[in-house]
């Protein structure tokens, strides 16, 4: 049976010391990219794993980053994309990625609560962000290193990815009102979520500017149930008050959208204009006159992965926080 690669015989094929191959595997700062390039692919080549029990042992470290989610998430829209992306993130690091189920009919911070009572991860990773969210609280008082997919109130203090939803409300509502349209409904994301309080908030004030009629619709939210959206939206159509624009927080909650109006012979971008947010691009395909606005989901991983090294390695140091504000406005 063959011996299983370890430092020692990165050490030989590379002509360098046990230690420098160690830290240059960990990632250090001191030892050069073209070192730390040149180890990694002699480990890749001969197939070195590194001993984790090990390594926690010597450092007391996991290099794991946990990445929490919810179980009901839109699949589609965020949460495969999410993880592909975060994962790609730390693929040239020592950290390994692990997804931790956050289960909707369950206590926010029982996962946090774990991962930080069991010391089963360096850093963690937390989406769906409220203004005073809990787990932030928490992980705060805990000094334990973790980076948001969203901000809080508190988001000079932590690290932090967010897409700007306020400028992406202004966009949609500027859109719109540059088509003529006069009376707008928002399906705004659920009331509890921080963006979801800014989209509102970017809509409402071009809505006042442009001086055209706003509803946010309180029966439903993106997040809804397509059934609940479709009949939503053919319920109000077919009612004496009815509306010439939709902005949409989500791509599934635009499709639904689109059926329900559908239903009642309304035509997209002719009797109606959709504006939406989304991730993935096939929006267009589903049906050509939806005016769109991109979210790179792909952007947000790579940096809260990165962000949640920096976290961890270096808690001493400002915290890594970037806005994605969207650079593509329609407009008039």
């Amino acid at each position: 049976m063959e011996k299983k690669p370890t430092l020692k015989t990165i050490a030989q094929l590379s002509g360098l010391a046990i230690p420098t191959v160690s830290r240059a595997l960990g990632g250090a700062s001191d030892i050069s990219d073209k070192t730390k390039v040149r180890v990694r692919r002699i480990a890749d080549e001969i197939g070195y794993i590194p001993n984790r029990a090990g390594v926690r042992l010597r450092t007391g470290r996991t290099n794991v980053v946990s990445l929490v989610l919810s179980t009901d998430y839109d699949i589609m829209n965020l949460t495969a994309w999410l993880i592909s992306s975060v994962a790609g993130g730390l693929r040239d690091t020592p950290f390994h990625l692990v997804v931790t189920p956050d289960f909707p009919d369950d206590d926010l911070l029982k996962p946090i609560k774990y991962i930080v009572e069991t010391g089963s991860a360096d850093a963690i990773i937390i989406n769906r962000i409220q203004p005073e969210d809990p787990r932030v609280a928490y992980l705060m008082e805990q000094k334990f290193p973790f980076v948001t997919h969203g901000r809080t109130i508190w988001a000079d203090k932590h690290a932090y990815f967010d897409y700007d939803n306020s400028a992406f409300g202004g966009n949609a509502l500027n859109a719109l009102a540059g088509r003529g349209r006069e009376r707008i409904l928002l399906i705004a994301p659920p009331a509890a979520q921080n963006y979801s309080l800014e989209m509102i908030e970017g809509v409402r004030e071009a809505a006042e500017k442009r001086d055209v009629i706003l509803e946010v619709a309180k029966d439903v939210t993106s997040d809804s149930h397509r059934d609940e959206i479709q009949a939503f939206i053919s319920d109000r159509l077919q009612s004496c008050v009815a509306f010439d624009g939709i902005i949409s927080g989500s791509a599934n909650s635009t499709m639904s959208a689109i059926a329900g109006l559908e239903a009642v012979g309304c035509e997209v971008a002719k009797d109606i204009d959709v504006f939406s947010k989304e991730t993935v691009s096939f929006l267009s395909l589903f049906r050509p006159g939806i005016l769109v606005e991109h979210e790179d989901v792909a952007k947000a991983g790579t940096f809260l992965a990165r962000a949640a090294v920096h976290a961890a390695r270096h808690p001493e140091l400002p915290p890594l926080q970037y806005l994605d504000v969207p650079t593509v406005k329609i407009l008039p």
